[in-house]
């Protein structure tokens, strides 16, 4: 089944200073979103919004047509990986990976090295290593859509390729929204691209629109 997210008529403000307006995404299954802007263009706070963690002056969101009129979220609707880190350090790899339902064996098969982390808690691991499981607890979950405020900026480049491997091979269960500032790496695995600027956010037609939307030169 094709499951369709979308967010349109958004209104963020800050006291006198507007955030977001006119914006429109869409997220479906099969289909990885990026989404690109500067720092303080709203990227981190649309997901807020379409999280429930983040409360507009006004807003509309609908999964399949159907308006989603509270900030409650399912996880089978939708799961969030924000920027900073939301597993409590105290559980063990093991708790993680049961209370999420994930086979730990899939992620030796794309992380290797990460073997003999299973009895450990997550507060023995880098920084880096802890970020890897975070992830994927969140790419590979049961859910129709997942969203990923920058997972690449905080892990070692040996495991960027590990990651967009899963990001393809999840995508074809879920619709995957994502944004990171290394933006090649969004430009490399995304099937529809939008960027935030003035306030609004641009579908790119070609990866030229991005340097023409003021987000970044391609030379």
């Amino acid at each position: 089944m094709i499951n369709i997210l979308e967010v349109d008529s958004v209104l963020l403000e800050f006291g006198s200073k507007r955030i977001l307006k006119d914006v429109y995404l869409k997220s479906e299954t099969g289909k990885v979103t990026g989404v690109l802007g500067r720092n303080g263009t709203g990227k981190s706070c649309l997901m807020k919004i379409l999280f429930g963690e983040l409360i507009p002056s006004d807003k509309s969101i609908r999964i399949n047509g159907k308006a989603l009129v509270t900030s409650n979220r399912s996880p089978k609707d939708l799961r969030y990986l924000p920027q900073k880190r939301f597993v409590p350090n105290s559980l063990t790899i093991k708790r993680i990976f049961n209370d999420f339902k994930l086979d730990f064996a899939d992620l030796i098969y794309n992380f290797p090295e990460f073997g003999k982390f299973y009895k450990s808690k997550l507060i023995n691991l880098s920084g880096g290593e802890g970020r890897i499981i975070e992830i994927y607890t969140i790419l590979v979950s049961q859910t129709r859509f997942c969203m990923l405020d920058e997972p690449f900026s905080q892990v070692m480049p040996i495991h960027v390729d590990s990651i967009k491997k899963l990001i393809l091979r999840e995508k074809e269960n879920k619709g995957i929204i994502i944004t990171d500032h290394m933006y090649k790496h969004i430009v490399d695995v995304c099937d529809d691209l939008y960027v935030i600027t003035n306030e609004k956010t641009y579908l790119t037609k070609s990866i030229e629109d991005i340097e023409t939307l003021g987000y970044a030169r391609l030379n």
